[in-house]
């Protein structure tokens, strides 16, 4: 068979799929949703697995023309639809194990039939079970989950790791802007930490308090005013657009990725996004969108949901720490004694009236964003999982872990 022929069923074969699973059954906001995270999911794993194939020899690629990196571009896209929207539109409640069975064993015969444009390796076996291991699988669950609208959490963590991958890691693997000295990396990377972390606590509360992700065929199912909605409107466009600028001082082709995440978020977004918003929540949405601007952060929080938080009085390090926050004159949030909490507790316990609620370093964190810009980055960067849990290990090693109160305290 030749290349050429090779190359168009490998993207006209997922496409036609697509196009008939679609007229037959058109999909919903959830499963359009499921599809295209499933794909991109697999589009990021298949580059990083074809680039470690190419460099241990799993299998190489003879192609002229629409190469990216050493592979070529269509089969790559065919490959990540036929993992990843393909199952989730022609298939979307059929069992993982067997779907990812079948989708594993076509693979397994397709990939010698490739040739001459796919040149098998001796190990090209090893490459297979990476690939479907570390993207075909995942796919599956995240495009399962998305669809049925479960585990928000988990889908917000691969969508975190898509914008990273897609929109971070390899931008910056194919500009090379990898090759400055460690100093310049290093001063960049302190300064691309702010609107990182204003990112990522935007996507923590879309996934905690609304229930949902960033995409918006996934959207959160309540509307989402704390965190950092609370000192403004778009804190993942902030986020993108200023950590691009970040890059653009290693190279000024992110300049032009500054001014399309911009374009974008002030655009298309804030127009469909916004309709959506207006149509779901109504005047509390017009009310939030008067209170916090889009694009430049409020020096104090605005339209927070009223929180409180339980410190013990009858404790004499705790009570400091209550005092500390009562001085900074927090907004919308209550210092409240521990011992009028009716549920015994044991830690500094932080409740919101959206649901939210933590406990030790988290509480602390949280109530740190009631306060102002400042101190909110500190409380978004202690509530990231891995620093939240070394930050309460040390504070519990130091004598600040869980304690009982006094009987006879609570009221």
């Amino acid at each position: 068979m030749s290349p050429a022929v090779i190359r168009a069923v490998a993207i006209m074969g997922p496409v036609a799929v697509l196009l008939v699973a679609a007229r037959v059954r058109p999909p919903g906001e959830s499963r359009v949703a499921a599809a295209i995270l499933a794909t991109a999911w697999n589009l990021l794993t298949l580059c990083a697995v074809n680039a470690v194939a190419l460099g241990t020899g799993w299998w190489g690629f003879h192609a002229e023309g629409a190469v990216v990196g050493g592979v070529p571009a269509d089969l790559l896209l065919g490959w990540a639809l036929l993992w990843g929207a393909v199952p989730a539109l022609a298939a979307p409640r059929a069992p993982i194990v067997l779907t990812a069975a079948l989708l594993a064993w076509l693979d397994l015969a397709l990939m010698p039939l490739a040739g001459p444009v796919v040149v098998l390796g001796p190990r090209w076996l090893t490459g297979e079970a990476a690939a479907i291991v570390l993207g075909l699988v995942p796919g599956l669950l995240l495009a399962r989950w998305t669809e049925e609208r479960r585990r928000p959490a988990a889908r917000a963590t691969f969508q975190v790791a898509l914008a990273s991958g897609l929109g971070l890691a390899l931008p910056i693997a194919l500009t090379g802007v990898w090759r400055h000295p460690t100093w310049v990396l290093a001063l960049s990377a302190q300064a691309l930490a702010v609107p990182t972390v204003l990112g990522l606590a935007a996507v923590r509360e879309f996934a905690v308090a609304g229930g949902g992700t960033p995409l918006p065929y996934d959207p959160p199912v309540r509307l989402v005013t704390g965190g950092p909605y609370a000192y403004v409107r778009n804190p993942m466009q902030v986020s993108m657009t200023a950590g691009y600028l970040v890059l653009a001082t290693l190279d000024v082709a992110f300049l032009a990725a500054a001014a399309v995440a911009f374009a974008y978020g002030a655009g298309l977004a804030a127009w469909h996004e916004g309709e959506q918003l207006e149509r779901r929540h109504g005047a509390a949405w017009r009310a939030y969108r008067r209170e916090v601007r889009a694009w430049l952060p409020r020096p104090r929080p605005a339209a927070m949901p009223p929180a409180s938080i339980y410190v013990a009085a009858s404790c004499g390090q705790c009570s400091q720490v209550g005092a500390w926050i009562v001085r900074r004159a927090p907004v919308a949030l209550r210092v409240v004694p521990a011992e009028t909490h009716p549920r015994g507790l044991r830690r500094v316990t932080y409740e919101r009236d959206d649901g939210v609620r933590a406990e030790g370093v988290a509480a602390l964190a949280q109530a740190l964003t009631h306060i102002h810009l400042g101190w909110a980055l500190v409380g978004w960067l202690l509530l990231l999982p891995g620093v939240r849990w070394f930050v309460q290990l040390c504070l519990d090693a130091l004598g600040a872990g869980p304690r009982v109160l006094p009987e006879g305290v609570r009221s």
